[in-house]
């Protein structure tokens, strides 16, 4: 298999590329060269930057591919001009999306893929969508040969999977547990969500490349473990060796107040995590029938957090974040006064 990834650096992308560099697939990424160096050895990189359509083109003139995978494309001039770049280039087009893009809130909390894509609350989510509606037009008007992949919540070795935090990262929601601060909390903590290690995921995804049961589908790849976000907090602090102080908040007073902070979670709360979902993962399983997500999220976090602690360049202290966090407290401790 001949194959090219868009990006092939980030957290969800790392994964499939060691993967599939551990397995001796003829593998090339096209990206911007700044995060290269974990890449296997025998992995190519084509240095460019995919927004300059003209430069891509010269870049991969002559070259054809089994299968190309964009994992940076988030409106629809980005999957319009991959249509345009690798259109008769490849047997196979993966457009990463995103599983915030259904229907929300949700009718029912069980979600497959015949879910409606519906997301007022949330940008990102509606653009993902329109790239779908988009790529499935030219699959049914001339077949080109699409297989669109909803990932949701996929976290790594440096990557803490966490609801709430600031512009500089998760970092200083780590510092408040150690320090044995409250940690802010969505609602009360009870809705189900899924997290999902990149590992399982890549299991997933490498069983769609190459598959002619793919073409033309719509499938997300998720976790089939479903924990609280208390359970969640809980898990990540037993890891720090701390306890967990929750503070429990309204999702709307978390929007409303995060405006005063320059944070907008109305997306990624009222779009996303404030829903308990439940995915459900028959058809992944129906297409890879060796698929099956192994590592538990206790398992997970046994290797994000020693990863994350032991690497300084990750600890940004958010002073921002902090400010936000004693604010909201101080309201929750007025209110329940």
């Amino acid at each position: 298999m001949k194959a090219l990834f868009i990006g092939g650096t980030g957290t969800i992308s790392t994964a499939i590329t060691k993967q599939l560099g551990e397995m001796g697939v003829d593998l090339t990424l096209f990206n911007r060269g700044n995060s290269n160096a974990d890449i296997p050895s025998g992995v190519k990189v084509i240095k460019g930057d995919i927004r300059n359509e003209e430069e891509s083109a010269k870049l991969l003139a002559g070259l054809t591919f089994d299968v190309v995978a964009d994992f940076i494309a988030f409106v629809p001039e980005h999957v319009q001009a991959d249509y345009r770049l690798f259109r008769g280039k490849t047997n196979q087009y993966i457009f990463i999306s995103s599983a915030s893009a259904y229907q929300k809130p949700p009718v029912s909390p069980i979600i497959d893929e015949s879910t409606p894509l519906s997301n007022p609350f949330w940008k990102y989510s509606r653009d993902k969508a329109e790239c779908e509606e988009w790529l499935l037009g030219k699959f049914k008007s001339e077949g080109f040969p699409v297989t669109l992949v909803r990932p949701s919540h996929t976290y790594g070795d440096g990557q803490i999977p966490l609801a709430l935090h600031g512009s500089n990262g998760q970092w200083q929601v780590i510092r408040r547990m150690q320090q044995g601060k409250r940690v802010i909390i969505h609602g009360d903590g009870s809705s189900l969500w899924a997290v999902t290690h990149n590992t399982d995921f890549a299991k997933g995804f490498i069983g769609l490349m190459g598959n002619p049961h793919a073409i033309g589908q719509e499938v997300h790849i998720t976790s089939d473990e479903r924990i609280t976000w208390t359970q969640i907090h809980e898990i990540i602090a037993k890891q720090l060796g701390v306890s967990l102080n929750p503070l429990y908040v309204p999702s709307d007073l978390i929007i409303h107040e995060g405006k005063k902070f320059g944070y907008d979670f109305e997306g990624p709360l009222l779009g996303d995590k404030t829903h308990s979902v439940i995915f459900d993962n028959s058809k992944i399983k129906r297409l890879v029938p060796d698929f099956v997500a192994t590592t538990r999220f206790d398992q997970g976090m046994a290797k994000t957090i020693p990863y994350v602690l032991s690497r300084p360049e990750l600890h940004s202290e958010d002073a921002d974040y902090e400010k936000f966090s004693e604010a909201l407290c101080a309201i929750m401790d007025k209110a329940m006064a």
